[in-house]
């Protein structure tokens, strides 16, 4: 298995999971602006979407989507805990939190990295991003996790984006749910470990 990735970009997620659930895997490391993998080959051709992450799986096949990629790293472990049954409620509210990960936690605080963004835009983004913000933390009371009472996938993928607040220097102080399970995840073992193998840390 191979994960192609960017370090702190979104496919830390699945690096976090290959981590957390004890797979045996290889990273190469993807320049996203050049679409050139570490060792120089063109990654238009392994992912044709040009962007991060895509997991390349031992029979050579190519997956790709965050949410989907951290689901299949999970039922192919389901000793790993990582995801509920497939079928279940508890599933279902699994997707949910991915799903709210993926369009409104990235593509709300994503657009923030673009250097051409005018301030009018920034601050229509923010607004956006405060109201997402506001919804987790009453999500996030009196919880541990996003889902359920244990770390899940979807703790992976919104720990990677709530992350970015960091780089955008989005003060989560008056969210104290928001500030308290991101320094929760963080702590993680495994955690520490992705970030850093991906060099965000020290």
């Amino acid at each position: 298995m191979k994960l192609y990735y960017a370090p702190g970009a979104c496919s830390m997620a699945p690096h976090i999971v290959l981590r957390e659930a004890g797979y045996q895997f290889d990273l190469e490391k993807v320049d996203i602006p050049s679409k050139k993998t570490a060792d120089g080959a063109d990654y238009w051709k392994v992912n044709p979407k040009g962007y991060v992450p895509a997991l390349q799986l031992d029979d050579g096949q190519i997956l790709t989507e965050v949410g989907v990629i951290i689901q299949y790293l999970a039922d192919q472990k389901p000793e790993s805990g990582l995801a509920p049954a497939l079928g279940t409620m508890g599933r279902y509210r699994l997707m949910e939190a991915v799903n709210f990960a993926a369009t409104e936690i990235q593509k709300q605080i994503g657009p923030l990295f673009n250097p051409k963004l005018t301030p009018e835009v920034k601050l229509f983004q923010l607004g956006i991003i405060e109201r997402r913000f506001n919804a987790l933390e009453k999500a996030l009371e009196g919880r541990q996790y996003v889902v359920g009472d244990k770390f899940s996938v979807a703790d992976a993928y919104l720990f990677v984006v709530l992350n970015w607040t960091n780089v955008q220097k989005i003060d989560v102080a008056k969210w104290p749910n928001i500030k308290s399970y991101m320094a929760r995840i963080a702590a993680r073992p495994k955690v520490q470990e992705t970030m850093k193998a991906e060099g965000v840390i020290r």
